[in-house]
């Protein structure tokens, strides 16, 4: 079994409303759906205690996360965080001009958009965009059919460019390139490809340089067009916030997958060995979605993470991302049935196929504030095929929270962990001023009990005065504009 078996739509966050048609699709509850309320007690018990994140845990999770950190800044390969050098040394000024496009790979779909920017005074004068979702077959295929497929939707994107978009006389439209997998940057605009994660299993990319692939596909489709900056989603997103708001210091993304981005000062990279930033300070792309430490895991966490396609990897990402949280409530439900018939004594089959409930389901149940969890039972019955009484659905919201709580707050954690990194090598000007941590991803934008648990684990860690300081929001403009402006800030005519 592998963890990409899963829909197109894992990452689109959507609230379904209680409509007519969809209570008439859900039968009558039949009497037989005993209930499993004293049954399944211990297991509920046990998944509460494996999954807590009291205080002291989330405090060695900051402290871990910060201490691999380092490592990773020390020398390649110094810890599980790569650390990686993003090659962006000067962030958007607001003095960038022109038309620029941009190109958001980063899950299972792809987001193609272009901006005209008219300076300090304009700013954004122009945007259009457009989402295209990604096959499943390609997610599996090849490195040529993939980046084929992108390059088409790019293309017939660009030939329905507007007399909004004014590009100037004798020069190339420029692209900036959002890759949100793990790359060993080697200059703003070139990258290699460490491995793929979030579920892709493309052969043939592995090792290569992605703008490479991507100039490629856009040469065999006639598209005449240049990549001038290659950053992933955390510092697309990190430049496109710091555009409008100067104390931007970290980006964040909570979505399909996950990762985080900081701006760091050049002579706190010992790895760096000589190599010169510009502006004194770059931009770091942590990929802490490797990170491991001290997590609190289940034994549903570790079946799933063994039937992945890349087991003993990821594991934040596997506790605190959009791809598995609703996958691993899933398998939950399957002990609960299983061992003490939670919902009756047969198992669904739509319950036991993986990824069968995904976390947009477990976000749509969590809302639901009737008497009689009524949307709940639409939801079991629509994607799992099972009958519930009002004990079990209560059962089933108790399990969607406790996995939803201990993610979010250990990403809360992981977001200290960064911000005490930068404390103390600045020696106080990250808690004694505003700081801001941009965050973007549907996990975060639509799921608000998820953001509660991140925001009060923050306020745990750091104290109600300091955490005042830090101003935890979701992003105006995503990655994508972002990645338009470092495309622009990198242009060949600037």
């Amino acid at each position: 079994m592998s963890v990409a078996a899963t829909s197109p739509s894992v990452g689109s966050f959507y609230l379904r409303r209680r409509s007519p048609s969809t209570a008439m699709s859900m039968p009558r509850f039949r009497m037989a759906v005993r209930s499993a309320a004293v049954s399944v007690t211990p297991l509920l018990t046990k998944l509460h205690n494996d999954s807590a994140t009291p205080l002291p845990l989330l405090r060695h999770v900051a402290d871990a996360m910060a201490a691999d950190m380092r490592a990773g800044l020390a020398v390649e390969g110094g810890s599980d965080l790569k650390m990686i050098l993003s090659y962006v040394d000067s962030l958007p000024s607001g003095n960038e001009e022109g038309l620029f496009y941009a190109l958001d790979l980063g899950g299972t779909n792809f987001r193609v958009l272009r901006v005209q920017l008219g300076g300090k005074q304009e700013r954004v004068i122009a945007t259009e965009f457009d989402q295209v979702s990604i096959p499943k077959e390609l997610m599996f295929g090849t490195s040529e059919q993939l980046f084929d497929f992108i390059a088409s939707g790019l293309a017939k994107f660009a030939q329905k460019e507007g007399n909004k978009f004014h590009l100037p006389t004798g020069t190339k439209r420029e692209i900036g390139f959002t890759f949100s997998f793990p790359v060993k940057q080697t200059s703003i605009d070139s990258g290699i490809l460490i491995k793929w994660t979030k579920g892709f299993s493309v052969s043939g990319t592995a090792g290569k340089d992605v703008v490479a692939c991507l100039n490629e596909a856009m040469d065999r489709q006639g598209l005449d067009m240049r990549v001038s900056a290659l950053v992933n989603d955390a510092v697309g997103t990190l430049a496109g916030a710091r555009y409008w708001d100067d104390d931007v210091m970290v980006a964040v993304i909570l979505g399909t997958g996950t990762n985080a981005c900081y701006v760091e000062q050049a002579d706190a990279i010992p790895k760096l060995q000589g190599q010169v930033s510009s502006s004194g300070r770059t931009i770091i792309n942590t990929e802490w979605g490797a990170f491991s430490d001290g997590l609190p895991l289940t034994e549903f966490d570790r079946e799933m993470d063994a039937a992945s396609i890349n087991p003993g990897e990821q594991i934040f990402e596997k506790t605190i991302s959009g791809m598995y949280l609703g996958e691993i409530a899933r398998r939950v439900l399957v002990k609960m049935t299983e061992a003490d018939a939670l919902f009756g004594e047969s198992l669904p089959e739509k319950l036991s196929t993986p990824f069968a409930l995904r976390t947009p389901d477990i976000c749509a149940m969590q809302q639901d504030i009737s008497d009689d969890l009524q949307d709940v039972g639409s939801i079991l019955y629509n994607v799992a095929g099972v009958e519930s009484n009002l004990s079990a659905r209560k059962i089933v919201v108790d399990v969607c929270d406790t996995i939803v709580k201990r993610g979010g707050r250990l990403a809360g954690a992981g977001i200290v962990g960064i911000l005490q990194k930068m404390e103390e090598d600045s020696k106080g000007l990250i808690f004694g001023k505003r700081t801001v941590v941009a965050m973007d991803g549907g996990l975060y934008a639509n799921y608000p009990q998820y953001r509660r648990y991140l925001q009060e684990a923050v306020t745990e860690l750091l104290g109600t005065e300091i955490s005042k300081n830090v101003v935890i929001e979701l992003t105006k403009d995503g990655s994508g504009i972002g990645a338009a402006l470092l495309a622009a800030a990198n242009s060949q005519y600037a």
